[in-house]
Order: C-alpha cells, then sequence, then structure tokens
C-alpha cells in the first residue's frame, strides 16, 4: 500500500513493449509448411470414355482419400504417353510412374502373362482365380516371370475379378463351332491361340482400334470385354449378334503396375496404400460392373436392336476340347507348366467346394422371372 501506485499510461506501455516482444518471438519461429503432395502419373491402357477409365479413376481416388491428399495420381488415357499395349515397358522405363492395363497385353514377351487372366479354365471364375493370387502362389508366380525371366523393374498387383467375357459380335449368331473357321476375328492374348486352332484369323488390337477395323474389313468379328465397353465403342453399329459366355477369357483381371524404384522410394505407409487400395478397388470395381454392365445389356436389346444369345454348349465344349490342343506344346516351358499345375492343384479344391456349396440360382432366377431365360 506504500508502494507508488502503477499509471495506467506506464501500464499500457510496458504491456505494449511486451506484445511486441511476444509477437517478435512469434514471427522467429521457423514456420512450419504442409508438406507437398507426391504426383503419380499413371497411364492406362482405356480410351478416356471406356468404363475401364473410370475403373481407375476409382482407385485413383480410394488412394488420395486414405493417403490424406499426401499421394496423387495423375491418371491419362491411352496414348497419351504410349500406345495401349506399351504400359508395362514405359513403367519399366520411367517414362510413368504406373499404369492400368490386363497383363494379357503384354504376353508377346512370355505366353505364360496370358495365365493371369487369359488362360485355361479349369472350373474357376474369376474371383476364384483371385484368391489363388493369395492363397495358392499367384503372386510369387508374378514376381518371379515379371523380375526374375523379364528382368523387368516394376512392381504389379491385380484387381477386380472380371466376368467371364461374352464370345463376341458376329454378323450371323453363332449355332455350331464351325461357323468360326474362316472368320478374321479379334481377341489377344492366349485366345488368339485359341481361335487359330478352332480356325479363325486372329488379329490382337487395342480396344479402340476394333470398330474402325470392322468397318474397313479387317475383321469381319471380334470380341472386347463387356456390354459396356463394348456399346460404348459402338460395336452395335457394326454386328447385330452378341453371343454371351465364352471360356476364352473366363478368369481376367485388372493390372496395377509401378516403376520398382519409384514404388520403393515411397513411405512404407503410402506404399500399403498403393497396395491395399487395388483391394478396395476390387470391390468398387466389381460393383460398378454389375450395374452398367447388365443396365447396358438391356439397353442394347431394347434401344439397339441387338439379338443377345447365349453361346451354345456345343461351342463352349469345342472351346475345351481347343485348350487340350493348344495346352501340351506351351507346357514345356517350365515356368508356364508350373503355374498350370498350381492353378489346376486350386482349382480342383476351391471349385469342389464351391460347386458343391453353391445352390442352383438358375433355378431360383427362373422361379420368380419365369420365361425370361
Amino acid at each position: 500500500m506504500t508502494k507508488d501506485p502503477i499509471s495506467r499510461r506506464r501500464f499500457l506501455k510496458t504491456s505494449a513493449l511486451g506484445g511486441t516482444v511476444a509477437a517478435g518471438a512469434t514471427l522467429a519461429a521457423p514456420a512450419v509448411l504442409a508438406q507437398a503432395p507426391i504426383v503419380l502419373k499413371m497411364q492406362s491402357s482405356w480410351p478416356s470414355s471406356d468404363v475401364f477409365q473410370e475403373m481407375a479413376a476409382q482407385y485413383v481416388e480410394r488412394v488420395e482419400a486414405m493417403s490424406g491428399g499426401r499421394l496423387k495420381i495423375d491418371l491419362l488415357p491411352a496414348g497419351a504417353v504410349v500406345a495401349a499395349f506399351a504400359v508395362q515397358d514405359a513403367c519399366h522405363d520411367g517414362l510413368i510412374d504406373c499404369a492400368h492395363t490386363v497383363p494379357v497385353y503384354w504376353y508377346g514377351k512370355n505366353k505364360a502373362a496370358s495365365l493371369f487372366g487369359t488362360g485355361p479354365v479349369f472350373g474357376a471364375d474369376a474371383n476364384q482365380m483371385i484368391a489363388w493370387l493369395y492363397h495358392g502362389g499367384g503372386y510369387d508366380y508374378y514376381r518371379e516371370l515379371t523380375q526374375d525371366v523379364l528382368g523387368l523393374n516394376i512392381v504389379g498387383f491385380l484387381s477386380f475379378g472380371m466376368p467371364a467375357q461374352p464370345l463376341g459380335w458376329f454378323k450371323n449368331e453363332i449355332t455350331d463351332a464351325s461357323q468360326i473357321a474362316g472368320l478374321k476375328y479379334r481377341t489377344v492374348g492366349l485366345a488368339a491361340d485359341l481361335f487359330q486352332s478352332m480356325g479363325a484369323s486372329v488379329a490382337q488390337l487395342p480396344g479402340g482400334e476394333i470398330v474402325p477395323a470392322m468397318e474397313r474389313g479387317v475383321i469381319d468379328a471380334f470380341e472386347f470385354n463387356n456390354p459396356t465397353s463394348d456399346m460404348r465403342f459402338g460395336a452395335q453399329d457394326v454386328a447385330k449378334n452378341y453371343m454371351l459366355a465364352s471360356y476364352h477369357q473366363a478368369s481376367e483381371s485388372f493390372e496395377y503396375i509401378f516403376n520398382k524404384d519409384k514404388f520403393e522410394s515411397l513411405d512404407p505407409d503410402l506404399q500399403a496404400i498403393l497396395k491395399y487400395g487395388v483391394e478396395s478397388a476390387h470391390l468398387a470395381n466389381f460393383a460398378m460392373a454389375m450395374n452398367q454392365y447388365s443396365s447396358d445389356l438391356e439397353k442394347l436389346q431394347k434401344e439397339n436392336g441387338v439379338n443377345v444369345k447365349r453361346t451354345p454348349d456345343s461351342v463352349l465344349q469345342s472351346q475345351l476340347d481347343a485348350w487340350d490342343k493348344i495346352l501340351p506344346p506351351l507346357m514345356e516351358d517350365p515356368l508356364f507348366a508350373k503355374i498350370v499345375d498350381s492353378q489346376k492343384a486350386w482349382c480342383e479344391r476351391v471349385v469342389f467346394y464351391s460347386l458343391q456349396n453353391a445352390p442352383d440360382y438358375k433355378l431360383a432366377y427362373q422361379h420368380y422371372f419365369p420365361n425370361k431365360i
């Protein structure tokens, strides 16, 4: 009580100085900047209008969300950097960081590539063959083929067990296997060997080149993949007979390829996001396919006058006989033989369980929707 009171002016002056000092201390602290996202350049093997490009975008969206924006993928369509069939080499060379494609597009380097999507069918569907990758040794064989045998600087993951691909588009309805003989037919991978053994003359073309080739008479029948992709590139404008069900590509899946150096330069959590994002995209792609494929098949019938038929069992049996014919010489390659033997052992066990366990879904469908099939 005896000390001199502090004047209001002196208090404000002191407070102001203190505030200045505090502000100076704040400004002197190092600024913390947000980390710039890592951008990966990905090219697909698909035109920008293809549903497959939308499926690749589902993967891109999930990777960016799971990484909190630390990873971004610049998704480009076929031809943006390299041709559709050249994305694997582009990843190996570092021209692009990653690619969205299918293994069959590089089977020209080694026919065993076709076993990861366009190989013989031992009874399993595409999702059961995805399971083979994880639990039947498939990923070990994939790594051995790409890295040890071919010496490629890539890392790859497979996803989305595609519905079995249709026999294709024809000028006349196919009722007998003899009609395949003499056709100029578009397909890819070991399916080319299969149809050649059935008497067709095969041209291997990217999806975007199919309709122009049909219009010019380079081919007179073809398959690509599914009702949505086929409709979008105008298959219904050059053929009116659409045959569903085939053993030529009954278990294909997408392939996500990464330049190995680029992939391994990323933090472990980002590598995990790229790897397990493939599994997330698997479900997203399948859900989109079930919706789009069924809707567009209906449009092809009702709005485009397409004659949609199921391939006769006699033709399917002829395909199985053709597989039996072309496999023995291919099995002379030790790696090819190892992969086929692994797949057969997997199918014998897994498909037995599946067929024994599954009810007859066709019976249930016909019960509620009589006369539809």
